[in-house]
């Protein structure tokens, strides 16, 4: 308990979730340097597999903890988005406010619904788990960069 205490104070871009550490600083990276329009591919799950090779964090549980460590980053991201452009929606009428309210919230309908599929293909075995929580990161992390990029849409 001590050594996580320590490692939290010396390293604070670090990112903890259900015993798996993610840096949150190359997260932000990744995040800040996608353009417009570009593919997440060459960072997104980076700092998941990472936290894969810390041993213990091989193992079907470690490895699907590693992926929801770096989906809380992202979601992190994904709600700061989300309220930025719901004020700034707001300024420009209520009621494009209101139509961002009303797809984000189909949106996490398409989230869940997405991501129980895959977790229902995969229901032969524990890779189920790492599969449900990969759609997860990459819908929570795709949403993020879409709800970002709405606000350079001027």
């Amino acid at each position: 308990m001590m050594r996580i205490a320590v490692a939290a104070i010396l390293v604070p871009s670090l990112v903890y979730a259900q015993g798996a550490w993610v840096d949150q600083s190359y997260i932000q990276q990744c995040f800040s340097q996608s353009q417009q329009g570009d593919s997440l591919s060459s960072c997104l799950g980076a700092a998941a597999n990472t936290c894969q090779t810390i041993p213990g964090n091989e193992t079907t549980i470690g490895i699907t903890e590693c992926i929801q460590a770096e989906t809380q980053v992202w979601d992190s991201f994904l709600n700061e988005q989300y309220k930025l452009r719901r004020a700034e929606l707001a300024e420009q009428s209520p009621e494009l406010s209101d139509q961002l309210r009303d797809a984000q919230r189909a949106w996490i309908g398409f989230r869940d619904a997405e991501c129980a599929l895959a977790y229902g293909i995969w229901s032969g075995g524990t890779i189920r788990s790492i599969v449900a929580a990969n759609c997860l990161l990459t819908e929570t992390a795709e949403r993020a960069v879409e709800l970002r990029d709405l606000g350079k849409m001027e």
